[in-house]
C-alpha cells in the first residue's frame, strides 16, 4: 500500500478583518501551494462571537487610558470556535504583538515542522491579558515597530512559514543558502551581464572553481553580517566558539 497522504499544514486566523486574507498569500508560490492543498487557510471573524446586537468586541481599559481593549469573553468564544468539531486547534496559538518574542528563522522552521498554527490578530490597544493566560497564548513580534493591527504581521509570519513547506519552492536546496539559515546574512548575488555599466562581477564567480566560490561566499556572508548585524555576528561567533570547545 502507498504512504498515506500528508495532511495540509493549516493556518487558522482569528481577525476582525477576514477580507484581508489570503491577501498576497493567494498569489505566486504560496497561492499555488494553497490551491494544491499543501497548506490550508481557515479565517474566522471575531465579531461572529460577540454577544450583543452591535457585535461589540472591545471595551474601555480598567485603570483608564486611551484606546480600547479587546474583550476576553469574546476572544475566548472565538478561540473555542477555532477548535472546530474535532476540538483541536491548528498547532500553537500565537498572538501577534510588539511585546512578543522576536520571530526568527529557527522559530519559522519549528512552526513549519508542526501541523499548523492558530493566529490571533489584535486591534486597538491590544487584548485582555487574562485570555492570553487562559489559553496559553504565545506572543510573537515581527519587529520593533507598531502596526495598525495583527493582520500584516500574521501575513508576514505565514509567508515565512509557507515558503519552506515541502513542495512549495521549486528548488528544494534554496532555503539552505538563505539569510539566517546558518546564523549569517546571505552573500551578494550577481547575474548577466558580467559587465554592467562598468561594474564587473567578482572574478571568482566566473572561475568555475566551486571550492573557491564557496569560500568567497562564506567570507562575504561573514563580512556583511559583521557590518550590518553585529547582534547576529556575536551570536554566530559564540556558537562557533562553543562548537569548538
Amino acid at each position: 500500500m502507498g504512504e498515506a497522504a500528508r495532511s495540509p499544514w493549516t493556518a487558522r486566523v482569528l481577525t476582525l478583518f477576514p477580507e484581508m486574507f489570503p491577501g498576497f498569500l493567494g498569489l505566486s508560490l504560496a497561492g499555488k501551494a494553497l490551491e494544491n492543498g499543501i497548506w490550508a487557510l481557515d479565517v474566522l471573524d471575531i465579531r461572529d462571537f460577540a454577544r450583543d446586537k452591535h457585535r461589540s468586541v472591545d471595551d474601555a481599559p480598567f485603570g483608564g487610558g486611551a484606546g480600547m481593549v479587546m474583550r476576553p469573553d469574546v476572544l475566548d468564544a472565538a478561540l473555542e470556535g477555532a477548535r472546530g468539531q474535532g476540538g483541536q486547534l491548528a498547532g500553537p496559538v500565537v498572538y501577534l504583538s510588539p511585546r512578543g518574542r522576536l520571530l526568527d528563522q529557527a522559530r519559522v522552521r519549528d512552526l513549519a515542522a508542526g501541523p499548523g498554527i492558530t493566529l490571533l490578530c489584535g486591534r486597538y490597544e491590544g487584548v485582555d491579558q487574562r485570555v492570553l493566560e487562559a489559553h496559553e497564548v504565545a506572543e510573537v513580534s515581527i519587529g520593533d515597530y507598531v502596526l495598525s493591527g495583527g493582520e500584516p504581521a500574521a501575513l508576514a509570519l505565514l509567508d515565512a512559514v509557507v515558503r519552506i513547506l515541502p513542495g512549495v519552492m521549486g528548488n528544494e536546496a534554496s532555503p539552505a543558502e538563505e539569510s539566517f539559515e546558518r546564523g549569517l546574512l546571505e552573500y551578494p548575488h550577481y547575474t548577466r551581464p558580467a559587465d554592467w555599466c562598468g561594474r564587473l562581477v567578482p572574478e571568482v564567480l566566473l572561475s568555475g572553481h566551486h571550492d573557491k566560490i564557496r569560500r568567497w561566499r562564506r567570507t562575504q556572508a561573514e563580512q556583511v553580517t559583521r557590518e550590518r548585524r553585529p547582534d547576529l555576528w556575536a551570536r554566530h561567533s559564540r556558537a562557533q566558539d562553543e562548537g569548538e570547545g
